[in-house]
């Protein structure tokens, strides 16, 4: 597949440099690379799972605030940490490993979308503005090392990296469009969830009906299913007189993090959303 491979060094510019070989074979030691494809295959219950997460880490990083900066902040760091050790040390795709990184990564990138705005003070077009702007950076610099953005290239080290970048990237820039449109545009969150669950099908109607190329429809997808759980997992935990409907973030938090984890279980004793093998 054009783009699935690195570009191999020119033997005329001469071997890599000692440093950089040096720190390969650290990172061999630490971080293998891969033996088959890190992500799933996106089959239908993906997309169930990716909004699950999107609802659970809206919920959960909301109830971290009211521990503080520093223990719900550390507590997200901690997530996040463990979350990269899991999925970076697997050579293949394990559902538990991924999903407890992309889970990680909703909480996590909620939260420092959220401390953009309240700690910092940034507006949340602001916010919103940085993260796409960030988004695009990302995709740019991934297509021109590697020629592609497709999921099913997910077969080294590199492009992994480039994934999850984007991924928390997604996530980050989801939680601030979410509120924007919640808050700033004053739509309320239940209005919110409506517009981007209308939004979300463009992408699908684009790629039926317009031959819209099935990377960029997988994306843009990808990108507004964050705004769309946020804003849910907002109407149901936040009080009333901010439009929610008052069930809490706790409360919130718990029930869409055990729905993710039963189906994840599903995922890992039945395993229909391995890739299959690139030949």
């Amino acid at each position: 597949m054009k783009g699935d491979t690195f570009r191999r060094r020119d033997p005329a510019a001469g071997a890599a440099p000692a440093s950089e070989s040096e720190l390969s074979r650290a990172l061999d030691r630490v971080v293998r690379q891969p033996v088959a494809a890190k992500v799933p295959e996106i089959i239908s219950l993906f997309w169930v799972i990716k909004i699950l997460t999107t609802a659970g880490g809206e919920a959960t990083s909301d109830y971290f605030k009211t521990l503080g900066n520093i223990r719900g902040g550390g507590a997200e760091v901690a997530l996040f940490v463990v979350g990269l050790a899991l999925q970076f040390t697997t050579r293949r795709y394990h559902a538990f490993s991924y999903w407890f990184l992309a889970y990680a990564i909703a909480i996590f990138g909620t939260g420092v979308s959220d401390f953009l705005h309240l700690d910092v003070g940034i507006p949340y077009a602001g916010t919103t503005i940085l993260w796409a702007v960030v988004l695009i950076a990302i995709f740019w610099v991934w297509h021109h090392s590697e020629g592609t953005l497709s999921i099913h290239s997910i077969t080294t080290r590199r492009r992994e990296a480039f994934y999850w970048a984007t991924v928390f990237a997604t996530f980050a820039l989801g939680t601030a469009l979410g509120d924007f449109t919640a808050t700033a545009l004053g739509l309320g969150y239940l209005a919110s969830g409506i517009l981007f669950g209308v939004i979300i099908l463009i992408p699908a109607l684009a790629r039926w009906r317009l031959g819209l190329n099935g990377v960029a429809a997988f994306w843009f997808a990808y990108v507004v299913t964050r705004p769309l759980g946020a804003s849910f997992a907002d109407y149901i935990s936040k009080p009333r007189n901010i439009s929610g409907i008052g069930f809490g973030d706790g409360q919130t938090a718990l029930v869409f993090t055990a729905a993710v984890v039963v189906l994840v279980l599903y995922l890992t004793i039945f395993r229909p959303d391995i890739q299959d093998p690139v030949v």
